[in-house]
């Protein structure tokens, strides 16, 4: 069955303190030695969250360092895809990261702090044979995820033929082709970007159904980058395109 969202448990000051900004906390573990997260500790008791201390958290984390603080909270819905590839007339133009079966989920959560960062309205996973969105994803978002509509999906490929029907343009991350992103024109309109997996890239079948495939120029020996890293740029090109950058 699939997950019914996202964030269910969160560990770390910052995906804690996100998620106690949004209501979403029910259960709040803390390291009683730990005074510097009282205040943590009120505004979870002032919202009707129950509050744990323990000595040490480390054993009950997923995370290698959940900072003395672990969430167990109301998850948040994954948003329907045609909303993030039509949010009505009055909405900024979609902005949307899609990530092609991603495997770390520490690319996943930096990506999606990137694309809060950039201006993104949206992000797209698949929904199998990819890293789930966790806690270690929360961690690395640090808190960006409560922020960014996040659509879960069977096919990336069938992403690319969705938006289209949506008037949105599709633009893949490919290393190997001419085509600079930096500067490309389209930006400015309705996009959804794709993003490949670690080592991989993009899949076959993805990157045929894209309108546009384009690199981030490089200059030395590097072939290539992190796919976050990669991620990270694109989104902030789009930004960029759109604050009239160009």
């Amino acid at each position: 069955m699939a997950p019914a969202g996202i964030g269910g448990r969160v560990e770390g000051l910052h995906p804690v303190r996100g998620a106690l900004a949004a209501g979403r906390v029910r259960v709040l573990t803390v390291e009683r030695s730990r005074r510097d997260l009282d205040d943590l500790v009120a505004e979870a008791q002032a919202a009707g969250a129950s509050v744990e201390l323990v000595d040490d958290v480390r054993p009950l984390a997923q995370t290698e360092s959940p900072q003395g603080v672990i969430a167990r909270a109301r998850p948040i819905p994954f948003a329907p895809l045609e909303r993030l590839l039509d949010p009505g007339e009055d909405a900024e133009p979609p902005a949307v990261v899609v990530l092609d079966h991603l495997e770390d989920p520490r690319n996943v959560g930096a990506i999606a702090r990137s694309a809060v960062a950039a201006g993104m309205t949206g992000m797209v996973i698949p929904g199998r044979r990819a890293a789930p969105i966790t806690a270690s994803a929360f961690k690395a978002a640090a808190g960006s995820l409560e922020h960014l509509p996040v659509a879960s999906v069977s096919s990336v490929a069938a992403v690319a033929q969705r938006a289209s029907g949506a008037g949105v343009w599709t633009v893949g991350l490919d290393p190997s082709v001419t085509e600079s992103l930096f500067g490309l024109g389209l930006l400015t309109e309705p996009v959804a970007l794709f993003v490949g997996s670690e080592g991989p890239g993009l899949g076959r079948l993805v990157a045929e159904r894209l309108d546009v495939l384009a690199s981030i120029p490089m200059a030395g020996a590097a072939s290539s980058l992190n796919a976050s890293v990669a991620a990270a740029l694109a989104c902030f090109e789009v930004g960029r395109v759109r604050r009239g950058g160009i």
